[in-house]
C-alpha cells in the first residue's frame, strides 16, 4: 500500500474517531508513527518497515482504547461500531493484523535457523584421535591393518611400527637467522610442550591427542613438534592403559622421522604391563630397543618414573624375562673436590649439632607449618595505629563485604565464560589456556587468589607486566601444593619428616651421626623430580588472563551513597598507560573510589604468600636442585630472573656430587632458629605509630608527606612560574611514592615481626649464580637494614664465657662506628669510658641522653646496649646466656694482633 493511501486511512481514522465520540488523535502522535515524509532519508524499504511498525502500533492503541470504553460501560459505542466506515476499517485493521502475524512467523524461523546454524558452530569440534599420516606407506599400513584385524589389531601394528626405519624429515630443520627468529620458535613450544603436560595434569589427555594430531597434520606446524611431545601424551595414555591410541603416537613419531627413546619404549612397556599384553609382543618391543642401542638397565636409572610407574614396566619386562631384575641404587656419591675435602672424608662418623627444642614441640612445629603451606596464605595482623571506630568505617566494611559477595558471583560467571571460549578453541587445534584453569577449582581462584591481587595493588598502580607475573607463579605454586596433596606425597613427607626430626631434637639420640641431607636420603628412596615449572611464556599469558578477568567482572557503583543498582557501575579496574625510563609500559590501577573505601575501610589484616614468611618449624635439607627449603610449596635452590633456564638447566645435568658443598651450607644455614627481640621492636612500634623518624630509619606515614606550597597559581602568572610549580609538584609527588613504599615495606616487617612475636622460627635459604646466600622469605630476614637485623637475635642462647663480654663490647663499638682505625684493646677501652652512656641508653633510650641515636646503626646498637647491661648486671657474667648476634671477620692485620681468645659460648 502506497504512503497517500496510507494517509487517507489516516484521515479516515480521525473521522471514525470523531463519529464515535472519542478523543481525535494529535497530528503529533500520527507523525510519531510514520514520520514526516518531507524529513524522512531512509529507503524505500526502510520506509516500508517503519510503516508496518507504525499499523502495528497503531492497531494496539485503537484495542486499548476500546477495551478502556467498555470497562467504562459505554455500549453505545458497540451499536455504532456496527456502521459501513467502521466495518471497513475493521476489516482493514484484520487483514493487516494476519499480514503482520505471517511476517512475524517467517521472521521467528528465519531466526530459529540462524540460531541453529550458530549453535552448530559455535559446537566444539569431535576430539580426533586417529592421526593424519603424511608418509603414504605408514597411512597404508596403518588402514590396511585396522580393516584386516579390526578387533585387536593393535599388538601386532606396534611391533611393525617399532620395526620400520624412521621417514625422513618432510621438513628441514630451519635455522632461525637471528636470535629472536629463534627466541620465538622456542617459545612457541614452550607453549605448546606446557599446554600438552598440563593437559594430562588436568585430565584432558583426549584434547592434547587432538591438538598433537592437528599440529601432526599441517606441515606448517609439524616443525614445532618435538619427541618430548609425543612422549608426553604416549606416557598419558600409558597411564590409562588405552593401547590403540599409544601406537597412534608411534606411528607420528615414525611419520615425523624421529626414533623413539628411552621415555618412549618406558610408556609401551607400561601400557603392555598394565594389559597383561603376550610376551611375545613384549619381547619383540624389547629387541626393537636393543637394536636402537638402548639397554634395558636405563628404564630404571635414566628415566624419571614414579614407583607405581616402574612397578609396571618391570611387570612387563618380567613377563618376557622373567630372571630379569632391575639394578641396585647406586651408593651415594662422595663429593671428592679438593677444597672440601677434609670435610667429606674424616674418618668416623661426623656429629651434627642439635636443636634446643625436644621431638615433641618439633612434631607440633611441623604440623602448624603443614597446615599454613596447605592454605598457601597466612593472615596477620596489621601493626599500623588502628583509627577509632566510626559510623562511616563500619558502613565501608560492610559495602566491602556485600561487593565481595557480587563479585565473587561476576568472577565465577566471567570465569566459566571464559573456559568456555577457550575449550572451543582448544577444539579447533589451538592450544590455550583452559586446562591451565582447568587444574584449580573456580573456588580456589575466586575467593583465594584473585581478590589478594585487587587489594594488593596501590593507589598509583602497578606494571601489568609484575600483576600477570605474580599471578602466573601463584597459580603454578597452588597447583604444586594440590598435587602433591591429592597424589599422597603429604603423607609420605609427614612420616619422613618426623624420622629426620630425630637428628635434630634435643632429646633423641641417633646411632650414627651424619649430615642432614645424609640423614634425610638414608631414610628412603629418592623423591620423583617435581613437575618442571611453566615456561615464562605461560606463566605471563595467564596472569594477563587472570588480571583480565579482574578488569572484566570487578565493579562497583559509583555513588557509593546511593541504594544498590540505582548507581552506574564503573570497573574497580582500568588499564593505563605510563612512560618509565623512555618506555610506555601499561599499569593495572584501581580506581580512587575503591581506594578511598579501603581507606575509610582501614581493614586491620594483611595477607601474605606463604613462601614469603619464615618457618615455623626447621626447613626440608636441600638435596637436589629442585628439593628443599618449604614443605610443600616449590622452591628454586639459584634464584634468576623469570625466564631464564640455562641456569637450572646446568645445575640439573650438574654430577649430584659436586653441589654437596653448597647443599649442606644452605642447609646449615636455615636450621639456625630465631626470635624476636621485643624490647626493640615495642620502641620501634611506638615510634612507627606516631610520627616515624627518618633519621632511625622508621618512615613517617603519607599524612606527613610534603606539599607543595600553593596548588593554584592566579590568572596572568608568568611561565618561569608555572614550571616553578610543576617542577615542585613532580617533587612532592615522587617524595610521597617513596615515602609511601618505605612505609609498606616497614609495616610489612613490622607486622610480621609482631605475629612472630613469641615463636621460634626458621628462615630457608637459596643462592644465586656468584654462590650469595639469600633467605627465601624476603619481608622478614636478617639480611636487611639496620631496623631488620635489631629486630632478630637467636633463639638458643649460649653463655658467654670468660671473654664474651670483651667481645659484646668490642661488637657495640663498631656498631657506632667511632673508632674504625682503633685496634681492638683501643676498642674494648672506649667501650669502657662509654658505660655511662651505655647503661643509660639501655634504661632510656627514649627519655635519657639518647647516645646510641647518634650511631651508624642505632637500633643494632640500642639492641647491643641493652645486652651489655644485662650482661654486666648478672651475678657471673661469663654464665649469663646470650642470644645477641655478633658479628666477627677473622684476618691477619694489625687490628687482629690482640684478639683475645674466643669464649667458648659466644653467639655467632
Amino acid at each position: 500500500m502506497s504512503a497517500l493511501s496510507w494517509g487517507r486511512s489516516a484521515a479516515g481514522v480521525r473521522r471514525a474517531l470523531r463519529t464515535f465520540n472519542l478523543p481525535p488523535l494529535s497530528p503529533g502522535t500520527l507523525s510519531g508513527f510514520w514520520g514526516s515524509r518531507r524529513n524522512s532519508s531512509a529507503s524505500p524499504c526502510e520506509q516500508d518497515r517503519r510503516k508496518d511498525w507504525g499499523h502495528a502500533e497503531l492497531l494496539e492503541v485503537l484495542q486499548a482504547r476500546v477495551r478502556q470504553l467498555q470497562a467504562e460501560g459505554e455500549s453505545e459505542v458497540s451499536v455504532k461500531r456496527v456502521e459501513v466506515p467502521c466495518g471497513r476499517w475493521a476489516e482493514k485493521l484484520a487483514k493487516e493484523k494476519r499480514t503482520m502475524q505471517k511476517r512475524k512467523q517467517r521472521l521467528q524461523v528465519k531466526l530459529q535457523a540462524r540460531a541453529q546454524q550458530l549453535d552448530r558452530k559455535l559446537q566444539p569440534r569431535p576430539l580426533r584421535l586417529e592421526p593424519r599420516l603424511v608418509s603414504g606407506q605408514l597411512s597404508s599400513f596403518l588402514r590396511r591393518k585396522a580393516e584386516e584385524s579390526p578387533e585387536s589389531p593393535w599388538e601386532e601394528q606396534l611391533a611393525q611400527v617399532l620395526q620400520e626405519t624412521p621417514q625422513k624429515l618432510l621438513h628441514k630443520k630451519q635455522v632461525p637467522s637471528d636470535r629472536e627468529a629463534e627466541a620465538q620458535l622456542s617459545g612457541q613450544q614452550q607453549k605448546l610442550l606446557a599446554f600438552l603436560e598440563c593437559s594430562l595434569v588436568s585430565g584432558h589427555l583426549p584434547l592434547a591427542h587432538h591438538v598433537l594430531v592437528s599440529y601432526h597434520s599441517r606441515p606448517r606446524m609439524r616443525k614445532l613438534l618435538t619427541l618430548p611431545m609425543y612422549n608426553t601424551v604416549m606416557l598419558g595414555w600409558a597411564r590409562k592403559g588405552s593401547f590403540k591410541e599409544l601406537v597412534y603416537v608411534f606411528f607420528m613419531v615414525k611419520d615425523a622421522g624421529l626414533a623413539p627413546d628411552l621415555l618412549s619404549y618406558a610408556a609401551a612397556l607400561q601400557c603392555m604391563g598394565r594389559l597383561d599384553q603376550d610376551a611375545n609382543t613384549i619381547k619383540r618391543c624389547l629387541e626393537q630397543m636393543a637394536r636402537d642401542g638402548l639397554q634395558l638397565q636405563q628404564l630404571f636409572t635414566e628415566v624419571s618414573l614414579s614407583k607405581e610407574e616402574q612397578a609396571m614396566v618391570l611387570r612387563a619386562v618380567a613377563q618376557a624375562e622373567p630372571t630379569f631384575s632391575p639394578p641396585p641404587q647406586p651408593p651415594p656419591q662422595v663429593n671428592t673436590s679438593a677444597l672440601l675435602k677434609e670435610v667429606y672424608t674424616k674418618d668416623g662418623p661426623v656429629s651434627y649439632p642439635k636443636l634446643h627444642l625436644p621431638l615433641q614441640t618439633l612434631k607440633d612445629l611441623f604440623q602448624q607449618q603443614l597446615r599454613v603451606e596447605l592454605t598457601t596464605s597466612v593472615h596477620v595482623q596489621s601493626v599500623e595505629k588502628a583509627p577509632s571506630v566510626t559510623k562511616e568505617m563500619l558502613q565501608a566494611r560492610k559495602t566491602l563485604k556485600a561487593l565481595r559477595v557480587q563479585w565473587e558471583a561476576a568472577l565465577r560467571r566471567v570465569l566459566q565464560e571464559t573456559k568456555a571460549s577457550l575449550a572451543h578453541q582448544a577444539h579447533e587445534g589451538r592450544p590455550t589456556l583452559y586446562p591451565f584453569l582447568c587444574l584449580l577449582s573456580e573456588r580456589e581462584l575466586v575467593r583465594i587468589r584473585l581478590p589478594q591481587t585487587l587489594h594488593a595493588l596501590p593507589a598509583q598502580g602497578e606494571s601489568l607486566v609484575v600483576v600477570a607475573k605474580d599471578l602466573g607463579l601463584r597459580a603454578f605454586s597452588r597447583h604444586m601444593v594440590q598435587q602433591k596433596r591429592l597424589s599422597n606425597q603429604v603423607q609420605a613427607l609427614q612420616q619422613r619428616y618426623t624420622q629426620y626430626l630425630h637428628l635434630l631434637a634435643s632429646d633423641t639420640p641417633v646411632a650414627t651421626p651424619c649430615l642432614p641431607r645424609q640423614y634425610w636420603e638414608s631414610l628412603g628412596p629418592p623423591e620423583a623430580p617435581p613437575q618442571q615449572p611453566w615456561p615464562l611464556p605461560v606463566l605471563m599469558q595467564l596472569g594477563k588472563q587472570l588480571a583480565e578477568l579482574l578488569v572484566q567482572a570487578v565493579h562497583m557503583p559509583l555513588d557509593l551513597a546511593v541504594p544498590q543498582g540505582s548507581s552506574k557501575l564503573i570497573p574497580v579496574l582500568y588499564h593505563v598507560y605510563s612512560f618509565r625510563s623512555y618506555r610506555q609500559i601499561g599499569i593495572l590501577k584501581p580506581h580512587p573510589a575503591f581506594i578511598q573505601l579501603l581507606v575509610t575501610a582501614a581493614e586491620p589484616r594483611l595477607t601474605f604468600e606463604t613462601v614469603d614468611v619464615p618457618m615455623l618449624c626447621p626447613p626440608l635439607p636441600w638435596t637436589s636442585p629442585h628439593t628443599g627449603a618449604f614443605l610443600l610449596s616449590p622452591t628454586k635452590l639459584m634464584r634468576a630472573v623469570e625466564g631464564t633456564t640455562q641456569h637450572q638447566r646446568l645445575l640439573e645435568h650438574c654430577p649430584p656430587s659436586n653441589l654437596h658443598g653448597a647443599l649442606d651450607t644452605l642447609t646449615q644455614l636455615g636450621n639456625c632458629a630465631w626470635r624476636v627481640n621485643g624490647q626493640v621492636l615495642d620502641l620501634v612500634l611506638e615510634l612507627f605509630r606516631d610520627k616515624g623518624c627518618s633519621r632511625l630509619g622508621v618512615p613517617p606515614p603519607p599524612s606527613e608527606a610534603p606539599r607543595p606550597r600553593e596548588s593554584h597559581l592566579p590568572p596572568g602568572a608568568p611561565p618561569a612560574r608555572k614550571a616553578e610549580l610543576r617542577r615542585e609538584l613532580a617533587s612532592c609527588l615522587k617524595a610521597a611514592r617513596e615515602m609511601h613504599s618505605l612505609r609498606a615495606d616497614a609495616l610489612y616487617r613490622l607486622s610480621l615481626a609482631q605475629h612472630l612475636r613469641h615463636r621460634v622460627f626458621w628462615l630457608p635459604h637459596n643462592m644465586d649464580f656468584r654462590g650469595r646466600t639469600y633467605p627465601c622469605p624476603p619481608h622478614f630476614n636478617h639480611l636487611g637494614s639496620d631496623l631488620a637485623r635489631a629486630l632478630l637475635e637467636f633463639a638458643e642462647g649460649r653463655p658467654l664465657g670468660p671473654h664474651g663480654l670483651d667481645w659484646l663490647k668490642i661488637h657495640l663499638v663498631n656498631l657506632t662506628g667511632l673508632r674504625k682505625r682503633d685496634s681492638l684493646q683501643a676498642r674494648l677501652a672506649f667501650a669502657d669510658e662509654m658505660m655511662d652512656h651505655i647503661l643509660d641508653s639501655a634504661d632510656q633510650p627514649m627519655a635519657g641522653g639518647k647516645w646510641w641515636m647518634d650511631s651508624e646503626e642505632p637500633w643494632q646498637t640500642l639492641a647491643c646496649c641493652m645486652e651489655v647491661a644485662r650482661a654486666v648486671r648478672a651475678p657471673d657474667p661469663a654464665a649469663y646466656v646470650s642470644h645477641l648476634p655478633v658479628h666477627q671477620v677473622s684476618g691477619t692485620g694489625p687490628a687482629d694482633s690482640a684478639l683475645p681468645d674466643q669464649g667458648p659460648g659466644l653467639a655467632e
